[in-house]
């Protein structure tokens, strides 16, 4: 039987074999959507979020499929968010993901073989390596059209896949070339040849009536054996490039069956526009999903709760129960450290939230929950939390401490004040402000005076903002402000909880804890002082 190593090529452009009107992007509900191949940017945030590492480590090993652009661009409309929502859902039942994660290895082992033909001198190897990856893809399609067709689904989007594939499967290009495919593997298997060694003459021939010596000389042996025997055998090198000795032999064998190896050139010169650009983007497109629910699978089995968030764009009333930092929980949960989780809520005029409390007790951390909630969301996902809803923004500003650029020729206070400037110039009603520190680089009394006027111009766009400060007076500035405030351990105050709870702001009771603690109270010191 011939043997031939098989392997890999990739695509070039892929061609259309079905009707492209009945199809559905599984990431947009609207197949004219733009935003499909282009390259979006990293947004300015994503930084100050630590939105980056989440992508960075949810992207990992899928660089092939160049899904930074998806994760990348945040959605405004409401039923293109609730489209992703549905594919979500249906993907968190194992079995529909499983198969769906074996159709993505079967087409990643298509294009190995795809790129690997490409890379093959001669040309019988090529065209024998390109048909092993026909025979994969039309394998795996064919199985993916079986599995959502077994399966339950409760989204648009996979239905309306699930309606295409099938009839693709169905149609007749498909059919010709998936049968084109099998006679076409069955008549190189059926080949069989000798080869005769004479010196340096070599001769092919057909294998007609010829024994296979080798099983008898192992059954004359068979009765000498005793025991555990050194074995002689010997392995030749396995390369997946044929040297010029087996191409050879194999051009022989070609001219010994003529009519199968043309039969084989002309399906490779006839079929290099199998890859259906339908199922080329799903593959890509779904993996946004893929990587994003992997990600979450041992946060998920540390007992971590995700919830589908309702959106709003009108109220403004969100809330988030028992949410957290993404990026720190992967962290944590590698450590086997318990993930602290935390809770907001803004109900009727509340629009701010002012976070106050002593340092290093998780205030940016919740800050960055509070953002990474909302971009999420946004893009589709699930998020932290085990109820939620989410307030759909147009624009998502922060404002965290970075260190001074002495290209800027600006001091700390001055770069707060342009970035506040900044984002007081772009923000709407309907933008997200985080902002975390700032102003601490200036005096108590200007900090407050220039907090309260960056204040008053957020309430007067009326938008939602959380504002990490050590300015407690802007807990209590307006109605509209909501104070939280992160927590320590009664019993010895200077171990935090990290837990941020609703009450108002009081720094001086923090200040008696830590004075009662080191005996430095007014009344202490005068009890020492006088004895």
């Amino acid at each position: 039987m011939i043997q031939i190593a098989l392997h890999n090529f990739s695509p070039n452009a892929a061609h259309p074999v079905a009707d492209a009107a009945i199809l559905q992007s599984v990431l947009f509900p609207c197949v004219s959507d733009q935003l499909r191949g282009r390259q979006i940017a990293e947004p300015d945030f994503f930084v100050d979020l630590n939105l980056d590492q989440i992508v960075a480590a949810i992207t990992a090993g899928k660089e092939e499929y160049d899904l930074k652009p998806f994760f990348h661009a945040s959605l405004h409309d409401l039923d293109a968010i609730r489209w992703r929502q549905e594919i979500m859902r249906d993907l968190e039942n194992r079995c529909l993901f499983d198969n769906v994660v074996a159709f993505s290895k079967n087409l990643r082992a298509m294009r190995a073989r795809l790129v690997q033909a490409n890379t093959f001198y001669y040309e019988l190897q090529k065209e024998r390596c390109f048909l092993e990856a026909v025979e994969i893809y039309c394998d795996a399609v064919t199985g993916l059209s079986h599995d959502v067709a077994v399966g339950d689904l409760a989204s648009r989007g996979l239905m309306a896949f699930r309606k295409f594939v099938n009839g693709y499967v169905a149609s007749e290009s498909f059919t010709l070339l998936t049968e084109q495919t099998k006679t076409l593997q069955n008549k190189l298997s059926a080949i069989h040849y000798t080869v005769g060694i004479d010196g340096l003459h070599v001769t092919v021939n057909h294998s007609v009536g010829q024994r296979d010596y080798s099983t008898e000389v192992e059954a004359t042996f068979e009765r000498f054996k005793q025991g555990d025997v050194k074995s002689y055998a010997f392995n030749f090198a396995n390369s997946s490039e044929m040297d010029h000795v087996e191409a050879q032999i194999l051009a022989l064998v070609a001219r010994l069956y003529p009519e199968v190896f043309s039969d084989l050139h002309h399906y490779h010169t006839a079929n290099q526009g199998f890859l259906d650009n339908t199922i080329a983007t799903f593959d890509r497109e779904i993996q946004f999903y893929v990587s994003y629910l992997e990600y979450l699978a041992p946060l998920k089995k540390a007992g971590l709760s995700f919830c589908h968030p309702g959106i709003v764009h009108e109220s403004k009333e969100i809330y988030d129960e028992q949410g957290f930092d993404l990026a720190l929980a992967s962290k944590l949960c590698t450590q086997c450290v318990p993930v602290v989780c935390n809770d907001f809520q803004l109900r009727g005029r509340e629009r701010m939230i002012v976070v106050s409390g002593p340092n290093q007790g998780g205030k940016t951390t919740f800050a960055r929950t509070f953002g990474q909630l909302h971009y999420l969301a946004s893009i589709g996902c699930s998020v932290p939390g085990v109820r939620a809803q989410l307030f759909l923004f147009d624009n998502l500003f922060t404002h965290f401490e970075r260190v001074e650029n002495l290209q800027t020729l600006r001091g700390k206070l001055q770069d707060d004040l342009v970035r506040a400037h900044q984002i007081l110039e772009h923000a709407t009603p309907n933008s997200i402000v985080v902002l975390n520190e700032i102003f601490t680089s200036t005096t108590l009394g200007d900090a407050i005076l220039l907090s309260q006027k960056i204040a008053e111009k957020l309430m007067a766009l009326d938008l939602l903002c959380l504002w990490v400060t050590f300015v407690e007076e802007l807990a209590s500035f307006s109605e509209k402000a909501v104070s939280m405030v992160s927590t320590v351990v009664p019993e010895n105050p200077a171990l935090r909880t990290y837990k941020i709870v609703r009450r108002p702001a009081d720094g001086l009771a923090y200040a008696m804890a830590i004075a009662e603690k080191y005996r430095l109270t007014y009344t202490m010191i005068k009890e020492r002082i006088s004895s």
